[in-house]
């Protein structure tokens, strides 16, 4: 005899289905009103009607058996979203990794443009290269200047 076969995934999903469902208010809810309902039949009604008397021995199978595939469904659901969540963190990981790796390249880049920048010749210090040339400039046409008076005074003396 071969067994059935089912889709796992297909499966997983519906067990997620009913332990999200299960862990409602609204399945407390319902569940509450169908034992109270239960209760009731079965204490109230009359006897020839009660179909569990006092003790309630299929209730108590009927929870039982809810608790017994309960259980493994909303480990089942638990076990994929570990899987889920493994996935997301491997992910997070190497996204991490990738802007670590992204940061450490950017530093590199910052401090070679520092460097480079400390090369290149700012504003004012151009201004004051230009400034000292000018300087200079007028100091040795001063010198020339006074020379040439030298010069014709001499020439003229």
């Amino acid at each position: 005899m071969q067994l059935p076969k089912f889709d796992p995934e297909a499966f997983g999903r519906w067990s997620e289905s009913i332990a999200r469902y299960m862990g409602t208010a609204k399945f407390i809810v319902y569940m509450t009103i169908v034992i109270g309902a239960w209760f009731a039949w079965n204490t109230l009604a009359p006897d020839r009607l009660r179909f569990d008397p006092y003790t309630f021995t299929f209730l108590t199978l009927i929870l039982s058996l809810q608790a017994s595939y309960a259980a493994p469904l909303i480990l089942l659901a638990q076990n994929r979203q570990t899987d889920r969540d493994r996935l997301a963190m491997d992910e997070d990981r190497r996204r991490a990794a990738l802007q670590k790796a992204d940061t450490e390249y950017l530093t590199r880049e910052i401090a070679s443009l520092r460097i480079a920048l400390g090369e290149v010749a700012t504003r004012d210090f151009i201004r004051s290269e230009l400034a000292r040339l000018a300087d200079e400039l007028d100091e040795a046409a001063h010198r020339r200047e006074k020379r040439a008076r030298m010069e014709w005074d001499e020439d003229h003396s």
